[in-house]
């Protein structure tokens, strides 16, 4: 086996650059001096990397900290609007795009309904939103496209394997979007890049490992460990959706029987709503039925909220399965942090009991301790602000300071 290669001058400066800015991303305003410390690295290769940024113009110094007996110290932090990515969600019913900050801001924002296009029209509406934000964005400013689809994704050199929906087979998207736009352009599977958003962004909860689960008319899993976005083998890690849990149970859009995604996402607690709806016209869910108002699972938390015993059975019970699937989870990887995000959390708080609850009974006790089952940040923004993390990552190495 051929040992690697010794680092050249290059490549440590810019890795010893990389530890400099996840700091100050970090843990600024900060001082020279206290990102020396806490990173190892001489005052004179801080001053000088810190001196390159400046001159870059990623970060910006911002008065004086508190003395500790000498002069009072420069303090220095990152400028969130010093660099802006596309971002790009791919979602079931439209594209959306924005202009995303290093903090996760949104200063742009592009929606293209998809009304049933795929193939050819799909990727056509794809490209006018990137040239739209292109447009909109201040010169000079632009590092990269990030995207957040469904599908399997070949992360590495940012291939669609599959995307069912979209009609998308082996499409290089990513190569794609970087020969059109000239910069760098990463892609990855929606849950995946979700998780990577929470990871990135969530600066007051973040842990080193974690799982976030988006929960919509799919459900997958996004899985961080060490900072790193775990792929699989087969770029598939995560695919908790269409891992059977019912026996005998309903067909799945997979073509296999009693996967999750056939009683924890939106389409199946949707379905269970209309006919508990159905056979009780005068109940909560069917008078919202009867109104028009049953469309999501915000309609069947509102039922809830109301009295509807059926309602809360209908939470409760996709609750507990997605904790089942979450306690294989905690088993197999030992993750404290569980994120969920998606329109499914809308179900309120009598499924996030059931969810916890599940999860707890179901995994051995030991590694449930210190386990956090939590609902995630933005809905809406949740795959695009993840699209721009994963590119961020990548491209300034901005995942957290160790």
């Amino acid at each position: 086996m051929r040992l690697p290669a010794k680092a050249t001058h290059q490549q440590t400066r810019a890795i010893n650059q990389g530890l400099v800015l996840r700091t100050l991303y970090d843990l600024g305003p900060i001082s020279r001096a206290e990102v020396a410390r806490l990173t190892g690295l001489t005052r004179t290769t801080v001053s000088e990397l810190v001196g390159e940024l400046l001159g870059e113009g990623l970060v910006e110094e911002v008065g004086r900290g508190p003395s500790s007996g000498g002069k009072a110290p420069i303090l220095v932090r990152v400028i969130p609007d010093a660099r802006l990515v596309i971002g790009l969600d791919l979602g079931e019913d439209a594209f959306v795009g924005a202009l995303v900050d290093l903090r996760g801001g949104i200063h742009h924002r592009v929606v293209e309904p998809i009304e049933g296009r795929d193939g050819a029209a799909a990727l056509a509406a794809v490209e006018r939103v990137v040239d739209e934000l292109i447009a909109a964005a201040p010169e000079g400013t632009l590092l990269g496209v990030g995207v957040g689809t469904p599908g399997l994704v070949d992360t590495v050199t940012g291939t669609i394997r599959w995307a069912v929906n979209l009609d998308w087979q082996d499409l290089p998207l990513g190569r794609m979007l970087s020969e059109r736009t000239r910069l760098p352009a990463y892609v990855a599977n929606d849950s995946r890049a979700a998780a990577m958003g929470e990871h990135l962004f969530d600066l007051d909860r973040r842990a080193p490992n974690l799982v976030a689960i988006k929960l919509g008319t799919g459900i997958g899993a996004g899985i961080v460990i060490g900072g790193e976005l775990l792929q699989g083998d087969g770029f598939g890690a995560g695919e908790i959706g269409h891992t059977s849990v019912v026996d005998d149970g309903a067909a799945c859009r997979c073509g296999r029987f009693g996967c999750l995604e056939t009683v924890a996402s939106s389409r199946a607690i949707m379905a269970e709503a209309q006919r508990a709806a159905a056979d009780d016209p005068d109940g909560a869910l069917g008078r919202r039925l009867a109104a028009g108002r049953l469309t999501g699972p915000e309609d069947v938390a509102g039922a809830i909220a109301e009295g509807d015993e059926a309602a809360r059975r209908i939470a409760v019970a996709a609750g507990r399965w997605l904790g089942r699937s979450i306690a294989g989870l905690v088993g197999v990887l030992d993750i404290h942090h569980v994120v969920l995000l998606g329109t499914v959390t809308a179900l309120g708080p009598d499924w996030l009991d059931a969810v916890r609850e599940e999860a707890t009974r179901r995994a051995l006790g030991l590694l449930t301790r210190d386990l956090r089952i939590e609902l995630g940040g933005a809905a809406d923004d949740v795959v695009l602000l993840g699209a721009s993390a994963l590119l961020l990552s990548r491209e300034l190495g901005l995942v957290p300071a160790r």
